[in-house]
């Protein structure tokens, strides 16, 4: 018996962005399906249309025998497909019962009250009813989620990466309630970017890359390597590897102890002059965590610092002020003031000078232009009005100063056309080739066998191998960061 059939389905936006192209999938009662791929590769968008959240452009939806469509998530709930996010969203001022029947019209308080009780001991009791949603961590707040979407009843359960934010234990929790559901005779579909975690809890899986089904198979005929190879796919090369290694100069940056409770493990390292040092993991790993740690973004994070043979303050200011800079994640939020154009966000650094000089900042911001191939007209334009590329030039130009000696990377080619990304990385390589040190966390692992020297591999908030990027490949790191084994001649 098939419980939902999604047949052909396609959605291109207004942009002309094509995230979905004749995607099939089947779920059955009673049997866990993964869902796997990298970032970009559909996902996103399939969970959406299954949730109600936004239409497909086309391609057919039958649940049990029968066509349907989805107006509005409230419709999917309806129809018995539920779907739990991977960020959370439950109202943290609310109680975990409230929570759980707020979607629910004319609940009675005593006979809910009952009902929930009944289902969440199903779930062995993980959070009490009453606690504010504000109060859990975030292992029960998961599990109020699941919690909510049973009481709707549903039949199907989408799952988009329950696990991500979770600790080990807290994991198994959610393990073991997949297979209690797909035991009781739903279907579920769990989104996830761990590999080992596909094979040891999937009966079935499907692998999209750029919008398309790339693999289906059932669990049991498959390898980690080889799932690792369908998400990797094509492999493109954003840049080829030199043929010889850069030679990097004297240790400049040392971390002893870098932790930060419930998503950072004590960590030290150690980053050389000139040194690209990747970071890799899947989402959750711990890599934003630990540039955070050594910029001091993070109030709740612990060790020691030394740039140069000095200790670092744990604030982001001391941190500028002895050469550290962060482009972060988020740049549209976190990377430049949108009010501001060009040149005075590439000025930030060294505002809370009593005389600013506007023609410095002119000529700054038209050398940077020139050198990042920034394309807007002049330093006012303002870095919101340009591409997604063209703004983190701006981002990345704000810390090319002669006192940045160590540039910390978030993603830095995170939603950017593949041109700009190239540039992004050229200009990265160049950088370490004139003496400057750099983190680079990235999740296109194929970025960081281009241009890193060396590879640090975090999973959990633990750093669980270091790699060498001219001995390894993007399918070693994906089965490196998502749990597997690889070859012993890929870790290094």
């Amino acid at each position: 018996m098939v419980m939902l059939t999604l047949s052909g389905i396609e959605k291109v936006f207004p942009n002309g962005t094509a995230a979905l192209r004749g995607v099939d999938l089947t779920l059955v009662p009673g049997r866990v399906h993964g869902l796997l791929g990298a970032n970009g590769a559909g996902k996103s968008t399939l969970i959406k249309i299954l949730a109600g959240a936004t239409a497909p452009s086309a391609g057919t939806i039958i649940l049990g025998d029968r066509p349907c469509r989805f107006a509005s998530p409230r419709d999917a709930k309806a129809a018995g497909v539920a779907t739990i996010f991977q960020h959370i969203p439950l109202v943290p001022t609310l109680s975990a019962f409230e929570n759980i029947v707020l979607d629910e019209r004319g609940w009675r308080r005593g006979g809910d009250r009952r009902r929930i009780a009944a289902l969440v001991a199903t779930l062995r009791d993980p959070f009490p009813l009453d606690a504010l949603v504000t109060d859990l961590p975030i292992g029960a707040r998961q599990m109020v989620t699941i919690a909510q979407a049973l009481a709707s009843g549903a039949d199907v359960v989408v799952m988009d990466e329950p696990t991500a934010s979770l600790a080990g234990h807290e994991r198994i929790a959610v393990y073991d309630t997949v297979r209690r559901l797909a035991a009781e005779g739903r279907a579920v579909l769990f989104v996830s970017h761990f590999i080992d975690e596909i094979v040891a809890l999937t009966d079935d899986v499907t692998v999209l890359r750029d919008g398309r089904v790339v693999l289906e198979a059932r669990t049991t005929d498959l390898t980690e390597g080889l799932i690792a190879e369908a998400i990797a796919g094509r492999a493109v090369a954003v840049l080829e590897r030199p043929a010889q290694p850069r030679r990097r100069g004297r240790p400049l940056l040392t971390a002893h102890g870098l932790t930060s409770p419930g998503r950072l493990a004590p960590t030290d390292l150690t980053l050389h002059e000139g040194e690209i040092l990747g970071l890799a993991g899947m989402l959750g790993s711990g890599r934003s965590e630990l540039l955070h740690a050594i910029f001091g973004a993070d109030r709740a994070a612990g060790g020691e610092v030394v740039l140069d043979g000095k200790p670092v303050g744990r604030w982001p200011d001391e941190a500028v002020a002895a050469g550290i800079a962060l482009v972060p994640e988020d740049r549209d939020t976190q990377g430049y003031a949108p009010q501001l154009g060009i040149a005075a966000n590439i000025a930030l650094p060294q505002t809370g000078r009593l005389l600013i000089d506007h023609a410095a900042e002119a000529r700054a911001a038209a050398a940077a232009i020139v050198r990042l191939g920034i394309k807007a007209t002049d330093g006012d334009a303002l870095p919101v009005e340009l591409s997604g590329g063209n703004a983190q030039k701006v981002v990345i130009a704000k810390w090319l100063r002669p006192a940045t000696r160590v540039l910390l990377l978030d993603e830095p080619t995170a939603g950017i056309d593949i041109g700009a990304r190239t540039d992004i990385l050229r200009l990265i390589r160049d950088l370490a080739d004139e003496g400057l040190a750099v983190i680079l966390a990235s999740s296109e692992f194929s970025e960081l066998v281009a241009v890193a020297d060396r590879i640090l591999v975090l999973r959990d908030g633990h750093v669980v191998a270091t790699a060498d990027p001219a001995t390894c490949d993007e399918a070693g790191l994906i089965v490196l960061a998502g749990g597997g084994r690889p070859a012993l001649e890929n870790a290094a």
